[in-house]
């Protein structure tokens, strides 16, 4: 990234390039008669303002069913996959018309770096292995006296008892 900050655009100096950009409904028709145009727009237009690009039309009210809703799919993923947010509305009729973005094909990751453990871990293991060592000698060495320790006693118990 650049350190300098960017260019003033002719739009003004606080606006930025990039926008989000909305799918979403603007209303039209008259009073209690309500059609809507599914329509690409920079989230911060207002709602029946400007639009970046019309996909298509809705109207509830048609009587009849064809012309009810009318999308462009092709521009609808096009718009999604620049990373277009439909609102809660048109993403419930994008569903219906089972209109989703296309996803990319996961791509094969290189993964070999990952075989290979790091100065950390191999630290670490180093310092297990000792620990397990020490601890076994130690074990080994409590045996041993309590061993002995058992042996000293075992004949002068046995002493008398067999004389």
């Amino acid at each position: 990234m650049s350190p300098f900050p960017p260019a003033a655009s002719a739009a003004g100096p606080h606006e930025t390039n990039a926008m989000a950009v909305v799918l979403r409904m603007k209303r039209t028709g008259r009073k209690n008669r309500p059609s809507y145009r599914i329509s690409a727009t920079n989230s911060r237009n207002a709602r029946d303002g400007r639009t970046l690009e019309t996909l298509g039309h809705y109207d509830p009210a048609s009587p009849v069913e064809a012309l009810r809703l009318k999308l462009d799919p092709e521009r609808i993923r096009y718009w999604l996959d620049q990373g277009a947010q439909p609102s809660e509305t048109v993403a419930s009729i994008l569903r219906k018309q089972k209109i989703q973005r296309t996803l990319p094909a996961p791509k094969e990751r290189d993964r070999s770096g990952r075989k290979k453990p790091s100065k950390a871990k191999l630290h670490r293991e180093a310092r297990k292995k000792s620990m397990a060592a020490a601890k076994t000698e130690r074990r080994q060495a409590r045996l041993a006296a309590r061993r002995a320790a058992a042996k000293a006693a075992a004949p002068a118990e046995g002493g008398p008892a067999s004389a």
